[in-house]
Protein backbone atom coordinates (compact mmCIF):
# COMPACT_ATOMS: atom_id res chain seq x y z
CA UNK A 1 0.00 0.00 0.00
CA UNK A 2 2.83 2.37 0.87
CA UNK A 3 4.73 1.64 -2.36
CA UNK A 4 1.55 2.22 -4.38
CA UNK A 5 1.01 5.56 -2.63
CA UNK A 6 4.61 6.52 -3.30
CA UNK A 7 4.35 5.54 -6.98
CA UNK A 8 1.16 7.61 -7.36
CA UNK A 9 2.91 10.58 -5.78
CA UNK A 10 5.86 10.20 -8.15
CA UNK A 11 3.48 9.92 -11.09
CA UNK A 12 1.71 13.13 -10.06
CA UNK A 13 5.04 14.94 -9.67
CA UNK A 14 6.14 13.71 -13.09
CA UNK A 15 2.94 15.03 -14.66
CA UNK A 16 3.36 18.35 -12.87
CA UNK A 17 6.94 18.75 -14.15
CA UNK A 18 5.72 18.31 -17.71
CA UNK A 19 3.31 21.23 -17.33
CA UNK A 20 5.31 24.29 -18.41
CA UNK A 21 2.97 26.91 -16.94
CA UNK A 22 2.68 25.02 -13.68
CA UNK A 23 6.45 24.81 -13.25
CA UNK A 24 6.90 28.41 -14.37
CA UNK A 25 4.26 29.64 -11.91
CA UNK A 26 5.74 27.57 -9.09
CA UNK A 27 9.19 29.05 -9.81
CA UNK A 28 7.68 32.54 -9.87
CA UNK A 29 6.06 31.96 -6.49
CA UNK A 30 9.34 30.71 -5.03
CA UNK A 31 10.97 33.96 -6.17
CA UNK A 32 8.11 35.93 -4.57
CA UNK A 33 8.56 34.06 -1.29
CA UNK A 34 12.30 34.77 -1.30
CA UNK A 35 11.59 38.45 -2.01
CA UNK A 36 9.14 38.53 0.90
CA UNK A 37 11.72 37.01 3.25
CA UNK A 38 14.57 39.29 2.17
CA UNK A 39 12.38 42.33 1.45
CA UNK A 40 14.16 44.78 3.75
CA UNK A 41 17.58 43.47 2.72
CA UNK A 42 17.00 44.21 -0.97
CA UNK A 43 14.68 47.24 -0.72
CA UNK A 44 16.39 50.59 -1.42
CA UNK A 45 14.42 52.09 1.49
CA UNK A 46 14.95 49.80 4.48
CA UNK A 47 13.03 51.97 6.94
CA UNK A 48 10.12 50.33 8.73
CA UNK A 49 7.26 49.93 6.22
CA UNK A 50 9.45 51.74 3.64
CA UNK A 51 7.98 54.96 4.97
CA UNK A 52 10.83 57.40 4.27
CA UNK A 53 8.96 60.41 2.85
CA UNK A 54 10.35 63.12 0.56
CA UNK A 55 7.43 65.39 -0.28
CA UNK A 56 9.51 67.52 -2.62
CA UNK A 57 9.94 64.57 -5.01
CA UNK A 58 6.43 63.11 -4.91
CA UNK A 59 4.90 61.28 -7.91
CA UNK A 60 8.10 61.08 -9.93
CA UNK A 61 8.43 58.87 -13.00
CA UNK A 62 10.29 55.51 -12.91
CA UNK A 63 14.04 55.98 -13.21
CA UNK A 64 14.01 59.39 -11.48
CA UNK A 65 17.22 60.27 -9.64
CA UNK A 66 18.19 63.08 -7.29
CA UNK A 67 21.08 64.05 -5.02
CA UNK A 68 20.31 63.38 -1.37
CA UNK A 69 21.94 64.73 1.79
CA UNK A 70 21.84 62.14 4.58
CA UNK A 71 21.70 63.51 8.12
CA UNK A 72 22.56 60.71 10.57
CA UNK A 73 20.27 60.00 13.50
CA UNK A 74 21.66 59.91 17.03
CA UNK A 75 19.33 57.19 18.31
CA UNK A 76 20.42 53.76 19.46
CA UNK A 77 20.83 51.28 16.62
CA UNK A 78 18.56 48.23 16.33
CA UNK A 79 19.80 44.67 16.22
CA UNK A 80 20.62 43.32 12.77
CA UNK A 81 18.01 40.56 13.10
CA UNK A 82 15.23 43.04 13.90
CA UNK A 83 16.31 45.26 11.02
CA UNK A 84 16.36 42.26 8.64
CA UNK A 85 12.76 41.26 9.36
CA UNK A 86 11.09 44.56 10.30
CA UNK A 87 13.31 47.31 8.88
CA UNK A 88 14.93 50.22 10.63
CA UNK A 89 12.62 51.88 13.14
CA UNK A 90 14.81 54.96 13.47
CA UNK A 91 16.44 55.97 10.22
CA UNK A 92 18.67 58.77 9.04
CA UNK A 93 16.97 61.87 7.64
CA UNK A 94 17.29 62.27 3.87
CA UNK A 95 16.98 65.68 2.23
CA UNK A 96 16.74 65.88 -1.61
CA UNK A 97 18.87 68.81 -2.81
CA UNK A 98 19.45 70.87 -5.93
CA UNK A 99 22.87 72.15 -4.92
CA UNK A 100 25.16 72.53 -1.94
CA UNK A 101 28.03 74.68 -0.75
CA UNK A 102 30.63 73.81 1.85
CA UNK A 103 30.97 76.50 4.49
CA UNK A 104 33.44 77.05 7.31
CA UNK A 105 30.99 75.72 9.91
CA UNK A 106 29.36 72.94 7.89
CA UNK A 107 27.33 72.75 4.69
CA UNK A 108 24.65 74.91 3.08
CA UNK A 109 22.14 73.22 0.77
CA UNK A 110 19.33 74.30 -1.53
CA UNK A 111 16.41 71.89 -1.23
CA UNK A 112 15.15 70.16 -4.37
CA UNK A 113 12.42 71.81 -6.42
CA UNK A 114 10.85 70.17 -9.48
CA UNK A 115 10.42 73.44 -11.41
CA UNK A 116 14.13 74.22 -11.45
CA UNK A 117 13.91 77.28 -9.23
CA UNK A 118 16.27 77.75 -6.30
CA UNK A 119 14.90 75.89 -3.33
CA UNK A 120 14.83 76.76 0.35
CA UNK A 121 18.34 77.34 1.71
CA UNK A 122 19.34 75.52 4.87
CA UNK A 123 22.57 75.33 6.85
CA UNK A 124 23.71 72.22 8.72
CA UNK A 125 26.61 72.43 11.22
CA UNK A 126 29.55 70.05 11.09
CA UNK A 127 28.74 68.43 14.44
CA UNK A 128 25.66 66.72 12.91
CA UNK A 129 27.91 64.59 10.70
CA UNK A 130 29.78 62.22 12.98
CA UNK A 131 31.93 60.61 10.28
CA UNK A 132 33.23 63.93 8.89
CA UNK A 133 36.35 65.39 10.48
CA UNK A 134 36.03 68.63 8.49
CA UNK A 135 33.38 70.38 6.41
CA UNK A 136 35.13 69.29 3.19
CA UNK A 137 34.45 65.65 4.10
CA UNK A 138 30.67 66.08 4.27
CA UNK A 139 29.88 65.89 0.50
CA UNK A 140 31.79 62.67 -0.11
CA UNK A 141 30.47 60.94 3.01
CA UNK A 142 26.89 62.18 3.22
CA UNK A 143 25.77 63.28 -0.26
CA UNK A 144 24.89 60.62 -2.83
CA UNK A 145 22.69 60.16 -5.86
CA UNK A 146 19.50 58.20 -5.16
CA UNK A 147 17.65 56.51 -8.00
CA UNK A 148 13.99 55.45 -7.83
CA UNK A 149 13.60 52.57 -10.30
CA UNK A 150 9.79 52.55 -10.09
CA UNK A 151 9.43 56.22 -9.23
CA UNK A 152 7.92 57.70 -6.06
CA UNK A 153 4.39 57.74 -4.70
CA UNK A 154 2.37 60.82 -3.77
CA UNK A 155 4.25 61.13 -0.49
CA UNK A 156 7.67 60.85 -2.12
CA UNK A 157 8.28 57.30 -0.88
CA UNK A 158 10.21 54.81 -3.00
CA UNK A 159 7.56 52.80 -4.87
CA UNK A 160 9.89 49.84 -5.47
CA UNK A 161 10.52 49.44 -1.74
CA UNK A 162 6.79 49.70 -1.00
CA UNK A 163 6.06 47.03 -3.61
CA UNK A 164 8.74 44.66 -2.30
CA UNK A 165 7.55 44.90 1.30
CA UNK A 166 3.88 44.84 0.24
CA UNK A 167 4.34 41.33 -1.17
CA UNK A 168 4.59 40.13 2.42
CA UNK A 169 0.98 41.18 3.02
CA UNK A 170 -0.33 39.34 -0.03
CA UNK A 171 1.54 36.11 0.66
CA UNK A 172 0.84 36.20 4.39
CA UNK A 173 -2.90 36.73 3.90
CA UNK A 174 -2.93 33.76 1.53
CA UNK A 175 -1.07 31.41 3.86
CA UNK A 176 -3.01 32.35 7.00
CA UNK A 177 -6.44 32.46 5.34
CA UNK A 178 -5.91 29.13 3.56
CA UNK A 179 -4.63 27.53 6.77
CA UNK A 180 -7.70 28.69 8.72
CA UNK A 181 -10.05 27.60 5.95
CA UNK A 182 -8.40 24.16 5.73
CA UNK A 183 -8.56 23.56 9.48
CA UNK A 184 -12.24 24.53 9.73
CA UNK A 185 -13.33 23.14 6.38
CA UNK A 186 -11.62 19.74 6.66
CA UNK A 187 -12.80 19.27 10.25
CA UNK A 188 -16.46 20.10 9.62
CA UNK A 189 -16.55 18.42 6.22
CA UNK A 190 -15.04 15.18 7.53
CA UNK A 191 -17.40 15.06 10.52
CA UNK A 192 -20.48 15.74 8.36
CA UNK A 193 -19.52 13.23 5.68
CA UNK A 194 -18.50 10.45 8.05
CA UNK A 195 -21.26 10.55 10.67
CA UNK A 196 -24.15 11.79 8.53
CA UNK A 197 -27.63 12.06 10.06
CA UNK A 198 -28.46 15.04 12.26
CA UNK A 199 -24.79 16.05 12.54
CA UNK A 200 -24.58 16.28 8.75
CA UNK A 201 -27.85 18.24 8.63
CA UNK A 202 -26.66 20.77 11.23
CA UNK A 203 -23.28 21.30 9.56
CA UNK A 204 -24.85 21.59 6.10
CA UNK A 205 -27.27 24.18 7.48
CA UNK A 206 -24.29 26.22 8.74
CA UNK A 207 -22.52 25.79 5.40
CA UNK A 208 -25.57 26.89 3.40
CA UNK A 209 -26.16 29.94 5.59
CA UNK A 210 -22.52 31.01 5.28
CA UNK A 211 -22.55 30.24 1.55
CA UNK A 212 -25.61 32.47 0.99
CA UNK A 213 -23.88 35.59 2.32
CA UNK A 214 -21.75 37.48 -0.25
CA UNK A 215 -18.08 36.85 0.58
CA UNK A 216 -16.93 40.47 0.54
CA UNK A 217 -19.91 41.57 2.64
CA UNK A 218 -19.20 38.84 5.21
CA UNK A 219 -15.50 39.75 5.32
CA UNK A 220 -16.35 43.41 5.86
CA UNK A 221 -18.78 42.52 8.66
CA UNK A 222 -16.22 40.32 10.44
CA UNK A 223 -13.49 42.93 9.95
CA UNK A 224 -15.66 45.66 11.45
CA UNK A 225 -16.52 43.37 14.37
CA UNK A 226 -12.87 42.49 15.04
CA UNK A 227 -11.55 45.96 14.23
CA UNK A 228 -9.33 47.32 11.48
CA UNK A 229 -5.86 45.86 11.34
CA UNK A 230 -3.40 43.41 9.91
CA UNK A 231 -4.32 40.19 11.74
CA UNK A 232 -8.02 41.00 11.85
CA UNK A 233 -8.14 40.87 8.05
CA UNK A 234 -6.33 37.53 8.02
CA UNK A 235 -8.84 35.99 10.42
CA UNK A 236 -11.83 37.51 8.63
CA UNK A 237 -10.79 36.18 5.23
CA UNK A 238 -10.00 32.74 6.66
CA UNK A 239 -13.40 32.53 8.34
CA UNK A 240 -15.17 33.07 5.00
CA UNK A 241 -13.21 30.64 2.80
CA UNK A 242 -13.82 27.35 4.62
CA UNK A 243 -17.25 26.68 3.12
CA UNK A 244 -16.09 25.37 -0.25
CA UNK A 245 -13.44 23.21 1.43
CA UNK A 246 -16.05 21.73 3.78
CA UNK A 247 -18.44 20.88 0.94
CA UNK A 248 -15.76 19.15 -1.11
CA UNK A 249 -14.35 17.24 1.87
CA UNK A 250 -17.85 16.14 2.88
CA UNK A 251 -18.52 14.73 -0.59
CA UNK A 252 -15.15 12.98 -0.75
CA UNK A 253 -15.55 11.46 2.71
CA UNK A 254 -19.06 10.19 1.88
CA UNK A 255 -17.60 8.43 -1.15
CA UNK A 256 -14.44 7.07 0.45
CA UNK A 257 -16.13 5.75 3.61
CA UNK A 258 -17.92 3.16 1.47
CA UNK A 259 -14.61 1.57 0.45
CA UNK A 260 -13.71 -1.90 1.67
CA UNK A 261 -10.56 -0.82 3.51
CA UNK A 262 -12.67 1.52 5.67
CA UNK A 263 -15.05 -1.33 6.45
CA UNK A 264 -12.04 -3.49 7.35
CA UNK A 265 -10.72 -0.76 9.65
CA UNK A 266 -14.08 -0.65 11.46
CA UNK A 267 -14.03 -4.45 11.79
CA UNK A 268 -10.58 -4.26 13.40
CA UNK A 269 -12.02 -1.96 16.07
CA UNK A 270 -10.25 1.25 15.08
CA UNK A 271 -11.73 4.46 16.50
CA UNK A 272 -13.67 6.83 14.25
CA UNK A 273 -10.97 9.47 14.75
CA UNK A 274 -8.24 7.12 13.51
CA UNK A 275 -10.30 5.93 10.56
CA UNK A 276 -10.99 9.51 9.47
CA UNK A 277 -7.42 10.72 10.03
CA UNK A 278 -5.43 7.70 8.82
CA UNK A 279 -7.62 6.07 6.18
CA UNK A 280 -10.20 8.48 4.76
CA UNK A 281 -8.61 11.94 4.63
CA UNK A 282 -5.34 10.88 2.90
CA UNK A 283 -7.48 9.50 0.05
CA UNK A 284 -9.80 12.49 -0.11
CA UNK A 285 -7.46 15.49 -0.12
CA UNK A 286 -6.52 15.72 -3.81
CA UNK A 287 -9.42 18.10 -4.67
CA UNK A 288 -8.72 20.08 -1.49
CA UNK A 289 -5.16 20.81 -2.66
CA UNK A 290 -6.54 22.24 -5.90
CA UNK A 291 -9.14 24.33 -4.05
CA UNK A 292 -6.44 25.65 -1.72
CA UNK A 293 -4.54 27.13 -4.67
CA UNK A 294 -7.72 28.87 -5.85
CA UNK A 295 -8.48 30.05 -2.30
CA UNK A 296 -4.96 31.46 -2.04
CA UNK A 297 -5.61 33.59 -5.11
CA UNK A 298 -9.04 34.56 -3.79
CA UNK A 299 -7.59 35.63 -0.44
CA UNK A 300 -5.10 37.93 -2.19
CA UNK A 301 -7.90 39.56 -4.18
CA UNK A 302 -10.12 39.97 -1.11
CA UNK A 303 -7.29 41.55 0.90
CA UNK A 304 -6.51 43.91 -1.97
CA UNK A 305 -10.18 44.86 -2.16
CA UNK A 306 -10.38 45.48 1.58
CA UNK A 307 -7.22 47.61 1.51
CA UNK A 308 -8.66 49.56 -1.41
CA UNK A 309 -11.78 50.20 0.68
CA UNK A 310 -9.61 51.31 3.62
CA UNK A 311 -10.44 48.46 6.02
CA UNK A 312 -7.49 46.19 5.22
CA UNK A 313 -3.86 46.74 6.19
CA UNK A 314 -3.68 50.21 7.73
CA UNK A 315 -1.16 52.94 6.75
CA UNK A 316 1.75 53.24 6.79
CA UNK A 317 1.91 49.46 6.25
CA UNK A 318 2.41 48.91 2.50
CA UNK A 319 -0.28 46.90 0.75
CA UNK A 320 -0.73 46.55 -3.00
CA UNK A 321 -4.45 47.29 -2.67
CA UNK A 322 -3.67 50.29 -0.49
CA UNK A 323 -1.17 51.62 -3.04
CA UNK A 324 -3.86 51.42 -5.73
CA UNK A 325 -6.29 53.21 -3.43
CA UNK A 326 -3.84 56.07 -2.88
CA UNK A 327 -3.14 56.54 -6.58
CA UNK A 328 -6.10 55.40 -8.70
CA UNK A 329 -6.95 59.03 -9.43
CA UNK A 330 -3.49 59.48 -10.95
CA UNK A 331 -4.56 57.30 -13.91
CA UNK A 332 -6.29 60.31 -15.44
CA UNK A 333 -3.63 62.75 -14.23
CA UNK A 334 -0.90 61.48 -16.54
CA UNK A 335 0.83 59.19 -14.03
CA UNK A 336 -0.98 55.85 -14.37
CA UNK A 337 2.11 53.83 -13.37
CA UNK A 338 1.41 54.58 -9.68
CA UNK A 339 -1.74 52.43 -9.85
CA UNK A 340 -0.87 50.16 -12.79
CA UNK A 341 2.32 48.72 -11.23
CA UNK A 342 0.62 47.30 -8.10
CA UNK A 343 -2.31 46.20 -10.27
CA UNK A 344 0.02 44.17 -12.50
CA UNK A 345 1.68 42.70 -9.40
CA UNK A 346 -1.68 41.53 -8.00
CA UNK A 347 -2.69 40.11 -11.38
CA UNK A 348 0.62 38.24 -11.76
CA UNK A 349 0.46 36.67 -8.29
CA UNK A 350 -3.19 35.61 -8.65
CA UNK A 351 -2.57 34.21 -12.14
CA UNK A 352 0.38 32.20 -10.85
CA UNK A 353 -1.78 30.52 -8.20
CA UNK A 354 -4.54 29.79 -10.69
CA UNK A 355 -2.06 28.20 -13.12
CA UNK A 356 -0.63 26.10 -10.30
CA UNK A 357 -4.15 25.00 -9.42
CA UNK A 358 -4.77 23.96 -13.04
CA UNK A 359 -1.47 22.08 -13.15
CA UNK A 360 -2.27 20.26 -9.91
CA UNK A 361 -5.72 19.36 -11.24
CA UNK A 362 -4.15 17.73 -14.31
CA UNK A 363 -1.42 16.04 -12.29
CA UNK A 364 -3.80 14.55 -9.72
CA UNK A 365 -6.40 13.44 -12.27
CA UNK A 366 -6.34 9.65 -12.24
CA UNK A 367 -8.01 9.50 -15.67
CA UNK A 368 -5.00 11.05 -17.46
Amino acid sequence: MKSTSTSLTKLALRKFRKNFWGVFSFSFLLVCVLIAIFAYAIAPDDSQNANQMHLSIHSKQPGFSVDVLTIPSNVEQQSSLTTFFFGKKNVDTEVPINSYEVTASGISIAEYTSDGTSGLLKDYPLDLFTKATSAEDIPSAYISEKKFLLGTDKYGRDLLSRMLIGIRISLAIGFVAVFISLVIGITLGAIAGYFGGKIDTAIMWLINVTWSIPTLLLVIAITLALGKGFWQVFIAVGLTMWVEVARVVRGQVMSVKQMQYVTAARALGYTDFRIILKHILPNALAPVIIISAANFAGAILIESGLSFLGIGAQPPMPSWGGIIKDHYSYIILGKPFLAVIPGIAIMSLVTAFMLIGNALRDALDVKT
